[in-house]
């Protein structure tokens, strides 16, 4: 390292940092439990790494198993009335419940009694029997599934396994289906719920490898610019890397015990990316200006570092932790077991920040500099930049934070409007045969027959059942009921007139809830998703709670500040609003729809507002800690409120912009390729960051804190003798009560 220090610590006057005497034991009784587990590491590195690495690579051994065991169902409400029928048609019918399989045949030349027509379906069902997961197969009947232009015909195959193995099953039947020869201008398509899952996570799978790809340049060229050195850019990948191995290793053993979804995969490889940078961006930062400090005393700077930086490092990730963890109120497998990936990613994330990091650094010691860019000065933590527009924020606080809050308004106005809706077949590709064949049923028995509803009733109510769904609104045709091969009950299906991802079709499943006689239970695909809507729907305002009030617990834990903690959770509730509702005026209207490649559903994926809230909260919060946390060190040094809310932004303001352009990089690019979800999740995930970064973190927050002043600091007694004594100074003030030199003070 080159150039004067800013001040001497006490171990930079004494020893060096490896030196067992008398001084070191005085820092050490100064540093936080998070300092000296630093400092540990450190003097522990090459241990430290050999756990890491044995951790690491025993997992990592695994992690190629995770993607074949992830499983791509698991999107319904558990305990509904629609599972109770899916679970009765398996047991009682023959497998013959909403994951069963359909194979729609289509001939332009000859009708479906042709002898070659025949002879194909022959061999379609050899083909659908050859595995194991289907239990039987049904030939076209006429009067139920053959059209009456006697083209068009389906071929049921039905369940003899769960509905994440029929998923898998549909994967390897579509191949083999596709390559039958058939006869001249035959198509065969693989079509229903399983093969929908099927067509899509093939398609997510792609995008997402796609928007991996290109996503690692631009985070690489961003931290590069960021850190202005190589090895230090090389720092937040090394944690992301470790933290995905182990998180995808731990997957593959929790599929063991239960079904985790595939997007569990997807959502931890992005929360390891973008925490792994956070928190390296915000360690490293720090390590690089203690280090000069403290002379290159190496573990004088990490106790420095971890005492300040690792401790906010450690609330922030609890704070993702607790945000995410609302979401398993959700009574939904997917939902919860994406929950799970994420916070399992998390966890590693944090847990090598706060370990594996610091013995790096000790390790590197100044060479964390090494292939700088000519112009980067080393060791600047405070940037001089943001303290300008600290203070240009302080001056005039209501001519920069008025125009950012009527911004962020009129962004939210949409969402008085916005709507939401479980997965169409718009979700899966044009070109996917689920898709097509969906297309070819609509076409050949009417619009709403490929969403057949399933009414499971007492066998003596079969009747009644047929009778009553007969008169509902919304019901195109009712088939006779089918008696159980076991236990009393019969199964009638029946189909609706609309399209099963419209609001009619959800309207004739709430009639014929209402009207059909007492034992009689609704299930099938559309049933489903109707269930986990309302399930989701009525998990939406508690999960927002919850998240809410724990935010706002541990900040006011952090930060011993009720008022500083209150305006980091509301300040939040903008950027996500906002948010939202850029993603009504895109994907509910359809606007900026042929730039984005995507074809408009008429409303948002219902799991948006909850699972969406939760991450985008996630990663606000995460900007929360870090600079409320470094205002509360400049607090706790005893400074003004002005200098504390200067300081802040000059301490954290580069990190902040610097973590946020890299996940604004990152979630925009899952915006420009794959299906539906991942653009909605691209678009929603980055406009939060974008808008939190540049119009609440580094505008709105400094404003609240400019016009609260004084009081945005205080604690009443009798809260101040309930909270812990948390404190973000790094113990220097106490061991030398030198006044900070000019470059790192507040200038007026």
């Amino acid at each position: 390292m080159s150039g004067a220090p800013d001040h001497q610590s006490p171990i930079a006057q004494g020893q060096h940092a490896d030196s067992p005497a008398g001084s070191d034991q005085r820092w050490r009784d100064s540093a936080g439990p998070i300092g000296r587990l630093g400092v540990l590491a450190g003097r522990r590195r090459k241990l430290v790494a050999a756990g890491w690495a044995v951790l690491v690579l025993g997992l990592g051994v695994l992690a190629p198993r995770a993607e074949h065991a992830l499983s791509g169902a698991g999107w319904e409400a558990s305990g509904s009335e629609s599972v109770a029928v899916r679970n009765a048609a398996d047991k009682h019918f023959g497998g013959a419940s909403s994951s069963a399989l359909q194979v729609i045949v289509t001939s332009s030349r000859a009708n479906v009694d042709d002898p070659r027509v025949v002879g194909f379906l022959r061999e379609l069902r050899r083909t659908l029997l050859s595995d194991r997961r289907v239990r039987s197969v049904r030939l076209p009947q006429p009067g139920a599934t053959i059209a009456q232009d006697r083209r068009t015909a389906v071929v049921q195959a039905f369940a003899a396994a769960p509905p994440d193995e029929m998923v898998r099953a549909a994967g390897a039947l579509k191949k083999k289906i596709a390559q039958l020869e058939r006869p001249a201008g035959v198509t065969a398509y693989l079509t229903g719920s399983s093969a929908m899952w099927s067509d899509f996570n093939e398609a997510n799978k792609s995008a997402m490898l796609q928007s991996e790809l290109r996503s690692w340049p631009v985070t690489l060229a961003i931290l590069l610019v960021a850190f202005g050195s190589l090895v230090a850019a090389g720092l937040p990948l090394m944690l992301t890397i470790a933290g995905l191995v182990a998180a995808a290793g731990l997957l593959y053993l929790t599929t063991l015990a239960f079904d985790v979804s595939i997007w569990a995969m997807n959502f931890a490889l992005m929360f390891s990316l973008a925490l792994g940078i956070d928190y390296a961006l915000f360690i490293v930062y720090r390590f690089r200006g203690a280090l000069e400090r403290a002379g290159g005393e190496v573990l004088a700077a990490l106790r420095e570092t971890m005492d300040t930086a690792g401790k906010a490092v450690l609330f922030s990730g609890l704070t993702v932790l607790v945000s995410l963890s609302a979401v398993l109120l959700v009574p939904s497998p997917a939902f919860r077991s994406m929950a799970l990936g994420i916070m399992l990613s998390v966890v590693f994330v944090l847990a090598a920040s706060l370990t594996l990091l610091p013995a790096v650094l000790a390790a590197l010691g100044d060479r964390v500099d090494r292939f700088a860019l000519p112009w980067v000065t080393a060791g600047r933590h405070r940037s001089p930049l943001f303290a300008a527009w600290g203070r240009r924020l302080w001056a005039r606080p209501i001519a920069w934070g008025l125009p950012a809050l009527l911004a962020l308004a009129a962004l939210c106005v949409p969402l008085a409007k916005v709507e939401t809706g479980m997965p169409s077949i718009k979700v899966v590709p044009k070109d996917g045969g689920s898709r097509l064949g969906y297309a070819a049923i609509q076409r050949a028995f009417g619009e709403g027959a490929p969403g057949a509803l399933q009414v499971v009733a007492p066998a003596a109510r079969a009747d009644e059942v047929v009778r009553v769904a007969r008169t509902v609104p919304g019901v195109a045709a009712v088939t006779p009921p089918l008696r159980a091969t076991s236990g009393d009950l019969a199964l009638a299906q029946v189909i609706p007139t609309a399209d099963p991802s419209s609001a009619a079709a959800k309207r004739t499943i709430d009639r014929l809830r209402e009207r059909l006689p007492r034992g009689a239970q609704v299930g099938g695909a559309a049933a489903e998703y109707r269930d986990l809507e309302a399930a989701l729907a009525a998990r939406t305002v508690p999960v927002v709670l919850l998240v809410l009030g724990l935010g706002f617990l541990l900040l006011l834990v952090a930060l011993r500040a009720p008022l500083v903690a209150l305006v980091g959770v509301v300040t939040n509730l903008f950027a996500t609003g906002a948010a939202f509702g850029v993603a009504k005026l895109i994907f509910q209207d359809g606007h900026l729809s042929n730039l984005l490649g995507f074809e408009s559903q008429g409303f948002l994926d219902a799991w948006a507002p909850v699972f969406f809230f939760a991450m985008v909260f996630a990663i606000s919060m995460d900007y929360s800690v870090f600079l409320l946390s470094s205002a509360r060190e400049h607090r706790d040094r005893g400074e003004s409120a002005r200098e504390a809310m200067i300081g802040g932004i000059a301490h954290s303001g580069r990190v902040v912009l610097a973590a946020g352009a890299v996940m604004v990089a990152v979630f925009f690019t899952f915006a420009l390729s794959g299906p539906l979800p991942p653009k909605e999740m691209g678009v929603i995930l980055g406009t939060a960051v974008l808008l939190d970064v540049l119009l609440v973190r580094l505008l709105l927050v400094p404003v609240a804190l400019r016009l609260l002043g004084e009081r945005a600091w205080r604690v009443p007694g009798w809260l101040d003798r309930l909270l812990p004594h948390v404190h973000f100074g790094h113990g220097q003030s106490r061991l030398a009560p030198t006044p900070e030199p000019a470059v790192a003070r507040v200038g007026s």
